[in-house]
């Protein structure tokens, strides 16, 4: 099973670094093939608007999106992992999903939705935020979902922490590390056990 991850965060080490590290705990330990994006660290130009994408279903920038556009379409599973900035995800995570957009014209104007492969397509969002209102989680949540269901995922499970705003403080949350690790279990073990 091939599992994708993107690290939204432009912090090192802190929360929402924290959070995928244990996610990914389980999903190493039972030998699947991992691909982690550091979002920050990636070259990735915002998307222009221009159409280019419209009558192809690519897009026609060509930068670190061209390594994240494969590795999408070859995922069985995918973690999207963010903080909340302003009640919405990262601008690292939103600049690669609106350059998803390309995706969203291949699918719904031609007909053309990444295929469910071996073992169907699964997601999970990972989002921390420092004020306890939940409309954070909502607007995050609610963007997440617009692109999973553009890259062809029907599914997606949610793990999201408020009042964690500290470097580190997710350390201190009594239950997060091992939540973190039992949906990152979950995500893997959906799939028929006689075939990973």
């Amino acid at each position: 099973m091939k599992v994708l991850a993107f690290q939204g965060s432009p912090r090192i080490d802190g929360n929402t670094d924290i959070l995928l590290k244990e996610t990914l705990k389980p999903v190493y330990e039972s030998c699947h093939d991992v691909r982690l994006f550091k979002l920050n660290f990636m070259n990735i130009k915002p998307c222009q608007d221009c159409g280019g994408c419209d009558n192809t279903g690519k897009c026609i920038i060509n930068d670190d999106m061209d390594e994240i556009y494969n590795a999408i379409r070859e995922a069985d599973r995918i973690i999207l992992a963010s903080p909340i900035f302003f009640f919405g995800l990262s601008a690292q995570t939103k600049t690669m999903i609106d350059r998803c957009q390309s995706f969203w014209c291949e699918k719904y104007l031609l007909k053309r939705p990444i295929p469910e492969g071996r073992y169907g397509r699964k997601g999970l969002l990972l989002i921390v935020g420092g004020m306890k209102k939940e409309i954070g989680i909502q607007c995050a949540e609610a963007t997440a979902k617009a692109f999973f269901r553009t890259i062809s995922i029907p599914e997606h499970e949610t793990l999201s922490f408020t009042g964690i705003d500290a470097k580190g403080a997710i350390l201190e949350h009594p239950t997060a590390l091992k939540e973190a690790y039992a949906v990152g279990k979950r995500l893997v073990d959906t799939a028929d056990p006689s075939t990973i």
